[in-house]
């Protein structure tokens, strides 16, 4: 299952001046809260004499949130698509400031360290991370949130994107406006915070972290723990084909030779011989993990062409084979497995179609043949996929 998306354009240039800073804070039922992070804010900003404003994008809140924002001075826009992400998208497009700042409506975060983020954005970082974990108040972050959640998510979102970050989920955050496009960033949900590293990861952006205080949130939390837990997990996988299908799927079909292997050569492991019902479990680790891989393949194809992902691992491997190399591999495959079942039968038909002793060369042979026709028509698939490649126009956009 993939993430729920949504993509919303980049922002064009305003008809009006542009100013330094935006102040982006998403919103939905926060009338407890929002007047108190407006009015924060817009003091930060002019106490530093910071030319700026405060966007409040309201997420089609059912109290009077965006009339409170309104009053305290803030510009507000509505977003009747409910989400972190829709809302922080209907406030980037909204944005006129060439820096955005972005901080939850639940008071948690300092608006006092607006000027520390603009500071490293004029230094010329594309994306500030704040971060949270050494200075976390009493009662601000849940057990599971702090010791478990945040940290195990992280620490995947850096093996899988080598970002490098220390929280990945801080809300507290700045950015470039103009890195928007760059980004192109989509997901609606609470995955969108994992997005905008991820992709800003990818692209090889100037990112940078400082660390920030967390503090006790104001009013009812609308995190779901598991359920947006699970969407972020749910996004670092589905954007990482690699180790979602070809990592598993290699292991899986080594795994499977090994098992082979051992069962054609009826070496002795554990004080016993592994046979035919040996050979049938490494035969199917073999299919199951080439099938894995090819759609890993797939998936990075799809990625590439037209989610305009990058892979240097991925690009280095196009460039080098094309699709008569996976035919050949595949036919290749395919005849060795169909050669020794002809051997097999032969030797069978000899021997006037009396007892068949040769099960596991035959279960061999099948597997081979299953492979073959695995690799030959995946090779197929990857190249209908590339034809998009192909078919783009000479000197236009990836």
């Amino acid at each position: 299952m993939t993430s729920t998306t949504s993509h919303v354009p980049a922002p064009e240039s305003a008809p009006f001046e542009e100013l330094t800073v935006s102040v982006v804070i998403p919103c939905l039922n926060e009338a407890g809260n929002i007047e108190a992070c407006v009015t924060r804010a817009r003091a930060v900003l002019e106490d530093h004499g910071i030319p700026g404003e405060v966007v409040v994008a309201d997420n089609d809140s059912d109290d009077d949130s965006a009339a409170i924002a309104a009053a305290a001075g803030a510009r507000v826009v509505h977003e009747p698509r409910r989400g972190y992400g829709s809302a922080y998208l209907a406030g980037f497009a909204a944005a006129r400031g060439r820096y955005i700042v972005m901080a939850d409506a639940d008071l948690t975060y300092d608006f006092g360290e607006i000027p520390r983020f603009v500071e490293q954005l004029e230094a010329g970082a594309q994306l500030v991370m704040g971060d949270r974990m050494d200075n976390i108040h009493p009662g601000a972050m849940p057990w599971l949130h702090r010791y478990v959640g945040n940290p195990v998510l992280t620490r995947v979102l850096n093996v899988f994107f080598r970002t490098g970050v220390s929280d990945a989920h801080c809300g507290m955050r700045g950015l470039r406006r103009d890195i928007l496009p760059i980004l192109d960033l989509r997901t609606i949900g609470m995955e969108f915070a994992s997005e905008m590293v991820i992709r800003a990861s990818k692209e090889h952006l100037d990112i940078r972290e400082f660390p920030i205080e967390y503090h006790p949130r104001g009013g009812e939390s609308k995190l779901s723990s598991f359920r947006d837990g699970w969407r972020h997990l749910r996004f670092l996988l589905v954007h990482s084909p690699t180790y979602l299908f070809l990592v598993p799927g290699g292991l899986l079909a080594a795994l499977g030779v090994l098992v082979s292997i051992v069962s054609l050569t009826q070496v002795e492991i554990f004080g016993r011989e592994w046979q035919l019902h040996s050979m049938i479990g490494g035969a199917l680790l073999i299919i199951v993990g080439s099938q894995v891989v090819s759609l890993g393949l797939c998936a990075h194809a799809y990625a590439t062409y037209f989610m305009n992902e990058k892979d240097p691992w991925f690009d280095r491997m196009r460039a080098r084979f094309r699709l008569e190399h996976g035919l050949l591999l595949g036919g290749t495959i395919f005849l060795a497995g169909a050669v020794i079942g002809l051997v097999i039968v032969g030797v069978w038909i000899h021997r006037g179609f009396g007892q068949l002793s040769e099960e596991r060369l035959m279960i061999l042979a099948a597997t081979l043949v299953i492979v073959g026709v695995q690799i030959f028509f995946s090779s197929f698939l990857l190249s209908i996929l590339g034809l998009r490649r192909s078919m783009r126009i000479p000197n236009s956009p990836a």
